[in-house]
């Protein structure tokens, strides 16, 4: 096994009515004025951002709340956040949400405690930071795995560009998490979710190390075995709580980088699927899930028994050579995409469909940076690897 630093500093509270310790908890870490963020209009409709305002008041915490995140959240709305934060001396961010309220939670956090800083110039690397403002989470939506992770994504809107952070910045203080929070998510949302979690999962288990690291392979394998149990579960019953448990807690764990100890991660599939998402705003799940397959048989062949080893763990394959076992677990992973709903190609992509070969190689180009970055580490891509990678799943 490599060598490896693992360091999570967020406390988790999980369970039901875990959200109802929310204002104790900020009370007891200082917290006295505090930016509640949300995106849609779920958490009015449920009450949960009522109960949520009435636990705050009862801590005598004052606060200010701000609606209106979207999905690929957006750094106009972000910027105009931290201008409101900083109005009212907020001194903790609170997302109540999925992944795209706490990412824009994330990147507010920072641009109130760096408010000279434009906070596109904190994403785009041109400008490092050093602090931020304390936040946590009220998590809705099993998914994105942001609650513990050190990651972030942010959309700007003028460019069409989607681009990720990472930073032990990105690091929660809290996340409270009651899987009943998720139990009127539609039934695309609950598939998209696993699908999200399953390939941050994946983008960790296919990488370049070749030492022998069998605990982190273990608890990958059996996460993701696990979220393929529960969707499967909550597509037939979203209030199953066992199986909304399983599949919030194993989302948490994934994006926590306990699935990765001791090797690097790929994540290629991510960085073709966010010049997706930057330029047509489809959901980013369905974006990973339409290129995944595509991405798989381009490049299995530089470890097949890696591919190999995946196959048998997960679908449990044991006839064949490796290229053959391998081959046989990426058709079985786009079946289950498929028996779940979530595209295979990009024509299963509504806001996409079949993409001319003019768009691709501009799509290309842009993840690539003009063919000056090379994405991942299992192998890494160049702009015509991606380009191929396009034109397999381009139907």
């Amino acid at each position: 096994m490599q060598s490896f630093i693992y360091h999570c500093p967020t406390e988790i509270v999980f369970g039901r009515g875990a959200e109802h310790a929310a204002a104790e908890k900020l009370r007891a870490f200082g917290a006295s004025r505090i930016l509640v963020l949300y995106g849609g209009g779920s958490v009015l409709r449920s009450g949960l951002l009522s109960r949520i305002e009435e636990d705050l008041t009862s801590q005598g915490l004052a606060f200010l709340v701000i609606g209106g995140i979207q999905p690929n959240p957006r750094v106009s709305f972000v910027r105009e956040a931290i201008r409101e934060g900083l109005a009212a001396d907020v001194n903790f961010v609170l997302a109540v949400g999925g992944g795209s309220v706490i990412d824009s939670a994330k990147a507010v956090a920072h641009g109130i405690a760096n408010p000279t800083v434009d906070i596109w110039d904190i994403w785009t690397r041109k400008t490092e930071i050093t602090k931020t403002t304390p936040f946590g989470s009220v998590l809705t939506i099993p998914a994105a795995g942001s609650e513990t992770s050190d990651s972030a994504v942010l959309t700007n809107e003028d460019t069409g560009r989607k681009i990720g952070l990472n930073s032990p910045l990105n690091r929660a203080v809290f996340a409270f998490m009651n899987p009943e929070l998720a139990f009127t998510l539609p039934r695309e949302q609950i598939a998209a979710g696993a699908s999200d979690i399953m390939m941050h999962t994946m983008e960790r288990y296919f990488t370049d190390v070749k030492e022998t690291n069998v605990f982190t392979d273990r608890v990958a394998e059996a996460l993701i075995r696990t979220v393929m149990e529960s969707v499967q579960r909550l597509l037939v019953s979203r209030k199953d709580y066992d199986a909304m448990s399983e599949l919030m807690w194993c989302g948490s764990v994934s994006h926590s980088n306990f699935t990765e100890l001791g090797r690097r991660k790929d994540f290629s599939v991510h960085k073709l699927g966010h010049e997706l998402s930057a330029r047509f705003d489809a959901t980013h799940a369905m974006t990973l899930t339409a290129l995944w397959g595509s991405w798989a048989r381009h490049v299995y062949r530089y470890d097949a028994a890696r591919f190999a080893q995946f196959a048998r763990a997960i679908f449990g394959i044991d006839a064949g050579t490796d290229e053959e076992r391998a081959r046989a677990g990426i058709r079985c992973m786009e079946e289950f995409f498929a028996s779940i709903e979530m595209p295979t190609s990009l024509a299963g992509l509504a806001e996409i469909g079949t993409l001319t070969k003019g768009a691709i190689e501009d799509i290309a180009r842009a993840a690539t940076a003009n063919d000056t970055v090379r994405l991942g580490v299992f192998h890494p891509l160049t702009c015509a690897d991606a380009i191929a990678i396009y034109e397999m799943a381009n139907h």
